[in-house]
Order: structure tokens, then sequence, then C-alpha cells
């Protein structure tokens, strides 16, 4: 019996030969590049317990076994308590009685009838309500009085302002002095009698030197 390619077509005179079949070579194995890397990092960052097999830990020794109040934590010593503030006075006693019949010869409904003439009236604070039946309010702090104009700084410029204007003054006429300066600079000079007539000179001697050279090109060109 004829073997067929299969991966050749169907309908061949090339077909009609016989051959011999040979299965293809497979493909080379995929190996990710990042395999050495990932390899490296899962052992570096590996710990006990993660992976297969007896964790690589060292083993107790049977003679360091837990034993009674090992983990009970160790208090300071004891201090004697000394107290150094200053203490209340005693209780009295059941059979100490308080000093008794002493009189006062003081009138106190004349004294304190006294007090109220002689002293200042109280005034009453001000206050004010919303409508006829609203609540009361301190007329003191609702900013309805005018109490600020009577402060003695009333309307006068605060000190830091006064300073930053200054400022502002003197940086505007640095900037003015520096203005002019550069346009003092850049101005043209104003020439003396003497330089004039020395630069018409120079002017009338160019002119002339350039009317000649002129004149010779165009007797040459003839």
């Amino acid at each position: 019996m004829v073997a067929m390619d299969p991966t050749g077509p169907s309908e061949s005179i090339y077909n009609l030969i016989p051959s011999d079949w040979k299965e293809p070579p497979q493909p080379p194995r995929y190996v990710s590049i990042f395999k050495a890397t990932v390899k490296d990092d899962m052992q570096k960052f590996k710990t006990a317990m993660k992976t297969m097999g007896p964790a690589k830990l060292e083993v107790p020794s049977p003679k360091d076994f837990l034993k009674k109040h090992s983990k009970e934590k160790i208090l300071p010593p004891k201090k004697k308590f000394e107290w150094n503030e200053r203490r209340k006075p005693p209780v009295p006693l059941r059979t100490d009685h308080p000093v008794m019949g002493i009189q006062s010869e003081k009138n106190f409904i004349n004294t304190n009838a006294a007090d109220v003439i002689m002293g200042v009236a109280k005034k009453p604070k001000p206050i004010y309500v919303d409508k006829r039946t609203g609540d009361k309010h301190d007329l003191e702090t609702s900013g309805l009085v005018p109490k600020y104009i009577n402060k003695k700084d009333y309307g006068v410029t605060p000190e830091y302002i006064c300073k930053r204007n200054e400022e502002v003054k003197k940086a505007q006429e640095e900037y003015d002095n520096y203005i002019q300066e550069n346009l003092r600079k850049a101005a043209m000079k104003r020439l003396s009698d003497e330089e004039r007539e020395a630069v018409l000179q120079d002017l009338e001697q160019l002119n002339l030197n350039s009317i000649t050279s002129t004149s010779f090109v165009r007797s040459d060109a003839f």
C-alpha cells in the first residue's frame, strides 16, 4: 500500500509514486525568558511552611519545653508608699462641741438698707428684639451699635499699609531713575561745531570719490 503525503495537495501526479511518509518534527518547546528570574525570586522570598515537605527549621530540644509561669511578666520590686501632699484636717471627734452663745450686735437690716441707698444703681443691660414678641439678644455684640467709630485709631491708616506704600513709592522711584538712565545712555549725542564740520567734509569727500569711480566705470564700458 502506498502512503500518501497528507501535507501535499490531494490531487497530484506525484502522489502516485510510492514513498515512505515521515512524521514531521515537533516544534521546539516554548521556554519563557523570565523563567530564571522567577525561579530566583521564588528561592529568595519563599519562607518555611510554604513549600512541600518538612520545614527547614531548627528543631527545638526536648529539654527546652514550656514551663509553668515562664511567660509571665516580671514586676518591678515593691516600694514603700509615701504621701508627700498636704493632708486635710482631721474629722472632729464625737465629744467635740461647737462654740455656742456668740451673738453679734450688727443690725443687718439697717446695714443692707444703707448699702442699697448709698450704692450705685445698676444699669440695665442693653438688648434688642426682632419683633414685639421676639427673643431678646445682646445689643453690644450685635453690630448695631457704632462703637468702632469711637476708637482712637478710627480712620487712621494702619502702620503696615503706610510701610507698604513707602516701599512701593521707593521701588517706583528706582525704576524711573533706571529708565531715565537708559534713555540718557541711548540718546543721540549733540555734536560741536568742529565735529560737525569734520563730518561734513568726510561726507563730501566720500561723495566725490563715489562720483569719480562711477564716471571711470562708465568710460570703460564705452
